[in-house]
């Protein structure tokens, strides 16, 4: 009798922890969900578009589809953002968003040099911090007592795709804990062979970023990483692209977002594209459902395709792929869960 006692005491603890767990990594979201904001890069230029859904499948663009902020103004490197990732502010409050500052259509190349870190108060009004990685170590809030990672920051040419999640464990030098863990792909072309992943932390103003650290190097390029907490087995989940090789979209899982990162799953991916080329996952949830949905643009084919498929509630195992409804010009970008006070501001605001 004691024994069983004691199990079910140690249940409920176990249950206890696991739900603690998953309310301090996961990223803050409202409980009264009513519908989904698709952030996303436009396929008609490089500025940041949105569109919104009551199901997470069929959506109807805001603005037209047209910018929904000042690009030029907020992206000071070249004038133009791409593969836009939205999310809550700190403690639920605000929102953030993070953008590769690029503009291909300027430069003609496929490099660039640095990030955007975007806030808002309302979704609609947005201010930016702008990092211009070439200018070394002293950009950076811990120029003087973080490690570099290059001796000669000028030949970065390269940093892509940047995604933030909350990290409630990250502690500051002045002792306060909690801020963004913003992680991205890099490359210098003098240092590195090929580009690896990295990650900074932002503080809660999301105004300050910290030096970058490899989060990972497998021995070959990856970019386009997607990192989130899955309750159903307490571990971190990444999806990244790998560059050359076996075409799709891998995962690996971890205790700690910081890693290790073991290598991929070669069974388990997203593999319904055949031989077409796919980058830009993100991974979502519907409200009350305990298993995932999975975007990600197919690029080979003309037009671009944005597809959404289901996983299993371990964000494993994926199905059902189909093209994402009713948005005219999707690519690379990321989903909020909103809720209807949110969803009828942008609303309004979208057809002004």
């Amino acid at each position: 009798m004691r024994r069983l006692i004691r199990t079910n005491i140690m249940k409920r603890y176990l249950l206890s922890l696991f739900i603690l767990l998953a309310s301090v990594q996961a990223m803050p979201q409202p409980k009264d969900i009513y519908g989904y904001l698709y952030c996303h890069m436009s396929r008609r230029g490089e500025w940041t578009a949105f569109a919104i859904s009551r199901d997470g499948v069929n959506y109807h663009d805001l603005k037209g589809g047209n910018e929904v902020y000042d690009t030029k103004a907020l992206s000071k490197i070249e004038g133009g953002a791409r593969d836009a990732y939205i999310a809550r502010g700190a403690d639920g409050k605000g929102y953030v968003m993070v953008t590769t500052d690029m503009c291909v259509a300027k430069s003609k190349e496929w490099y660039n040099y640095g990030i955007n870190l975007l806030k808002s108060d309302d979704l609609i009004n947005w201010t930016a911090v702008t990092f211009d990685f070439r200018n070394g170590p002293d950009i950076f809030c811990d120029a003087k007592t973080a490690p570099d990672v290059y001796k000669d920051w000028s030949s970065v040419k390269r940093v892509w795709a940047p995604q933030v999640i909350w990290d409630d464990n990250y502690v500051w030098e002045d002792g306060s804990k909690g801020a963004f863990m913003v992680y991205y792909s890099m490359l210098n072309v003098n240092e590195d062979k090929y580009d690896r992943i990295f990650y900074s932390y932002a503080d809660r103003t999301f105004t300050k970023l910290t030096k970058p650290q490899v989060l990972i190097d497998w021995g070959y390029a990856t970019i386009d990483t997607d990192i989130n907490y899955v309750p159903a087995d307490g571990l971190f989940h990444l999806m990244i692209k790998k560059e050359g090789g076996q075409k799709g979209i891998f995962t690996s899982a971890s205790k700690k977002l910081t890693g290790p990162w073991p290598l991929p799953d070669e069974k388990d991916y997203v593999s319904f594209e055949g031989n077409k080329n796919c980058e830009g996952p993100s991974a979502f949830q519907l409200a009350g459902d305990s298993t995932w949905r999975v975007a990600y643009v197919e690029y080979s084919s003309r037009p671009t395709k944005y597809r959404i498929c289901k996983a299993d509630k371990y964000l494993r195992n994926f199905h059902s792929p189909e093209d994402i409804k009713g948005v005219a010009d999707p690519q690379h970008g990321s989903f909020l869960p909103i809720t209807k006070e949110e969803y009828d501001r942008l609303e309004k605001w979208g057809k002004e």
